[in-house]
């Protein structure tokens, strides 16, 4: 498989930037609300906290059949960053898989940024090597359903985690 790499995607207002470890400051403003963490668990990570991990994130995975790509939102016309988005590019039976993911910092919700950006994201994907795209959506969660509903996923019958996953075929 040959492996993508994370390169600027371009929506009608929003740029998703490669993820750089340079981001961990205005993130953790964006990421500090633990209304976020409702879903998922945890709480919300420090600066320093962030730093780390992108460090790990961006230094990709170890795996070398695996790609991990990530991006923060950009909002062009108020030049700040807003959330992320993700994917994991993984070796599947038919082709490669991408596991996707997105976050969007609650003053920016109910834009339509979370659905713009995993439209974009979704798109960008839907090229060779990517066979398949799936997210995993807690079922309670139905800002999220509608956002993998509408980067075309579909919901199936497989839980993984106690979240249902959501499934888009690129290719036959």
């Amino acid at each position: 498989m040959s492996i993508m790499r994370a390169r600027t995607i371009s929506t009608p207002r929003l740029d998703l930037l490669p993820l750089h470890v340079e981001h961990a400051e205005e993130m953790a403003a964006v990421l500090s609300d633990p209304a976020l963490h409702t879903f998922i668990g945890g709480t919300p990570d420090t600066a320093q906290v962030l730093r780390s991990r992108y460090q790990r994130m961006t230094a990709g995975s170890p795996d070398p059949a695996v790609a991990w790509l990530n991006w923060v939102i950009r909002l062009r016309d108020e030049s700040c960053l807003t959330g992320t988005v993700q994917a994991t590019i993984s070796p599947g039976v038919r082709g490669a898989v991408a596991e996707i993911a997105w976050v969007v910092g609650t003053p920016w919700q109910g834009r339509g940024i979370a659905t713009e950006a995993a439209q974009g994201l979704a798109d960008w994907l839907s090229q060779p090597p990517v066979h398949a795209i799936i997210a995993h959506v807690h079922p309670e969660h139905r800002a999220s359903a509608a956002v993998a509903a509408a980067a075309g996923l579909t919901p199936t019958d497989e839980w993984h985690d106690g979240e249902i996953q959501w499934h888009r075929s690129v290719r036959p």
